[in-house]
């Protein structure tokens, strides 16, 4: 009887992006699975191309005499059903092709050499002594004489033993085995990411507000395998920095495999160290499977083949350590939960939380989300009760608290002269903590592609005169508004005092590395930021260093600031609080805020008392004044108003359309008339924001346009959305530009 696949053909067009039939020959029936790769003729010119099997049958769906053979099974991992049902859910919420979505699901895109060892047994001791007594009888046969010898002493000998330190031949080795004196076993050796001793897990006894947040947990567990919701499903961990989130993982990550289930942990890339998952290794030990970029095609695909086998049942890594093949999931948790990373910026277009609840809903499991600066968008699920809130809001270590934090005025020092880097409280304390023997660390944040201008005399800075965003310096000495469009010249003096001390602010941190060694020169500095941490141990090498008390400073950008706990860091200088507060995004305070709690949360995690010095042009901003109070509360209330009064996510939901063209012509045309198109059709409450140029008009020699989209309901965006598509598809009038929808309900 012929068998027949359904496929997706791995082509990035629209028209295209439908099932396909082929035939499997007989040869091939044996490896043909639904979630697996295939070789297929495709097209008149039977084009070799990959596709993705997601149905196999016996009943050809038109004429059989046109259906054609597929070519090869490609050994690459295979989707199970549950990925293969979770692709189709992203390519309907995010707009992207079926092909897009399944390789997305699919983290693992080929087959890596397996490394096996060889290991000889001894079967038939008697036997063997008989044939090793009548080898010494023949001088042929010294080889074999050595191989018996050892192998009666220790009973069994790995291939690499023979080859190399008895130096046996295979031939040798063929003839002994035949024998039947010996047995050959043939395993895998998994290479290891993480190459480090265990310390042994030492058993911390939860503090009041941990072990409620576990139960609080946990108690629905059970509800959630019978009936999933958003309510009993999702959980944000809302904890100040230092109150053991971490230890409150572990404890639901125990209950969640002493009931044979399994766990899937997201880090943001960029913490994902050695120092983040040792404690996790020292609790779970060979539970533990890691993925991230920096590990080797051969590590990321034993990792991977560990957790498909079961081998493993704890999977680490980015966002797309959510796609582990676990067929038994039982906890999901996204630690950092307020992280950009989670957001992919290529197609599609997915936010790993939303992506987590989806799969947390076909496998009945629990989501855990913790931070100490949670999202807006997620804190005020919690309070409206739509998914659960757990607090601590205590430090867990003994004498442990949060640090005092200072907010010094740059415009203050700029009127005493002082032209530096560092503050003169900044440095004074710098001072006193090397003569104490303490370490500190400097924060400079560099987020962002360009930076704002502003006035060293008075701090005024360039803001958009239609909206409450910075302007930002783009080529050609303009000054562009992200949300309008509306773009102005550089002013040669400050518009608000007449200073021509008006520029942007372009310290980094190499510069800040070499002002800080002049300024103290006996001391040991490390510097950690994307050029000192390109190598593949680069960055834990870093952090190993410093850990270990082999450098005084850690200068660094946000990488520096992310879960990281050094006890013996007392001080902690944020050198420009300004950089990411005017970015010319309505989420810039929130991003400031977070960055500016993380960056202070490093201090005083030991026994010592912890210093914050944060320096900035805007002392009276907010965003700084409820940072410097650690006061994520009053910053949320601050921030929730500016959102609803200017109809911001999460007030509202908005979907951005970037068009990309190489004619600059033509690609405003398209987003003019898509625009024109989404009006007259019945789209009633959608608010549009443009067209305007993109924040980079120009990328890959490509023109962009964006229009922005808002509407109190992202269902009612998805369907505009679907709509521009659909005429898109039927009008053919924009066909060398590429169009792409980003729904940001966060």
């Amino acid at each position: 009887m012929a068998v027949y696949i359904d496929v997706i053909v791995d082509i990035s067009v629209s028209s295209l992006d439908r099932i396909f039939q082929y035939r499997v020959p007989e040869k091939m029936l044996d490896a043909v699975t639904v979630g697996c790769q295939v070789s297929v003729p495709f097209g008149n010119g039977n084009r070799r191309r990959q596709a993705f099997v997601v149905g196999v049958g016996n009943s050809p769906s038109y004429d059989e005499t046109k259906i054609k053979d597929i070519l090869e099974v490609t050994k690459a991992p295979a989707a199970t059903g549950q990925l293969i049902a979770l692709a189709d859910w992203m390519h309907e919420c995010y707009g992207c092709t079926m092909a897009q979505a399944l390789k997305t699901v699919l983290p693992i895109k080929k087959s890596v050499k397996e490394v096996k060892r060889v290991t000889y047994f001894l079967a038939d001791r008697e036997k063997a002594q008989q044939l090793l007594d009548k080898s010494r009888k023949n001088r042929r046969e010294k080889a074999r004489v050595r191989f018996l010898e050892a192998i009666l002493r220790e009973e069994h000998l790995t291939k690499e033993t023979v080859t190399g330190v008895l130096q046996i031949s295979s031939a040798t080795m063929k003839a002994i085995l035949q024998t039947g004196v010996i047995r050959e076993e043939t395993s895998q050796i998994y290479r290891d990411p993480v190459k480090q001793k265990l310390k042994g897990w030492q058993e911390v006894c939860l503090n009041e507000e941990q072990q409620q947040a576990v139960e609080g947990i946990w108690k629905n567990a059970a509800i959630c395998r019978e009936h999933w919701t958003e309510e009993s499903g999702i959980h944000l961990l809302y904890g100040i920095t230092g109150s053991g989130k971490t230890e409150v993982y572990m404890s639901l990550m125990e209950k969640t495999l002493s009931e044979g289930r399994q766990v899937i942990v997201l880090i943001p890339e960029i913490s994902l160290t050695l120092q983040t998952v040792s404690r996790f290794y020292d609790r779970f030990g060979s539970q533990i499977a890691i993925m991230n970029s920096k590990l080797s095609a051969g590590e990321r695909y034993d990792q991977y083949m560990r957790a498909k086998r079961g081998e493993a049942s704890i999977m680490i890594g980015p966002r797309s350590a959510l796609f582990t093949p676990f067929d038994r999931l039982g906890l999901i948790i996204i630690d950092e939960e307020h992280e950009s990373a989670y957001k992919s910026e290529t197609v599609p277009r997915y936010h790993a939380a939303e992506v987590a609840a989806r799969r947390a809903s076909m496998a009945g499991a629990l989501v855990v989300m913790g931070s100490a600066t949670p999202a807006v968008a997620d804190y005020q699920k919690a309070l409206d009760g739509r998914i659960g809130l757990h607090r601590l809001t205590h430090r867990a270590r003994a004498g442990s608290r949060l640090p005092d934090v200072q907010v010094v005025d740059l415009r203050e020092e700029f009127r005493m002269k002082n032209r530096g880097i560092l503050s003169c409280s900044l440095q004074e304390a710098m001072e006193h903590c090397l003569k104490r023997g303490e370490q500190m660390m400097l924060f400079l944040n560099r987020r962002g592609y360009a930076g704002f201008v502003s006035c060293r005399s008075c701090g005024y800075v360039m803001k958009c005169s239609h909206c409450d965003v910075s302007m930002t310096v783009h080529h050609h000495h303009l000054l562009k508004c992200h949300y309008c469009g509306s773009e102005q010249p550089v002013p040669r003096v400050c518009p608000s005092c007449g200073s021509p001390y008006i520029a942007g602010f372009g310290v980094g941190t190499q510069k800040v590395e070499e002002f800080v060694q002049n300024t103290f020169p006996k001391a040991r500095i490390l510097r950690m930021d994307r050029d000192t941490t390109s190598g593949k141990d680069d960055m834990g090498r870093i952090l190993q260093t410093f850990s270990e008390g082999g450098a005084d400073i850690l200068i660094g950008t946000q990488m520096i600031v992310k879960g990281h706990d050094f006890a013996n860091v007392t001080l902690v200088g944020i050198l420009a609080a300004d950089l990411s507060m005017f970015a010319g995004d309505y989420q810039s305070s929130e991003r400031t805020f977070q960055l500016l709690t993380q960056a202070a949360g490093r201090a005083g995690r030991g026994n010592r008392p912890g210093q914050v010095i944060i320096q900035t042009y805007q002392p009276e901003h907010y965003c700084i004044q409820t940072a410097a109070a650690q006061d994520y509360d009053s910053f949320y209330s601050q921030e929730i108003r500016f959102r609803q009064m200017l109809h911001y996510p999460p007030d509202r939901q908005m979907m951005v359309l970037l068009a990309e063209g190489e004619s600059d012509q033509e690609a405003a045309l398209a987003v003019k008339k898509l625009r024109e198109i989404a009006t007259e059709a019945d789209f009633d409450g959608v608010e549009f924001i443009g067209p305007s140029r993109a924040s980079i008009t120009r990328a890959r020699d490509l023109y962009r346009y964006t229009l922005y989209m808002k509407h109190q309901d992202s269902k009612e965006l998805i369907r505009l959305r679907d709509f521009l598509e659909g005429y898109l598809k039927w009008s053919q009038q924009f066909q060398n530009i590429y169009f792409t929808f980003d729904l940001r309900e966060q």
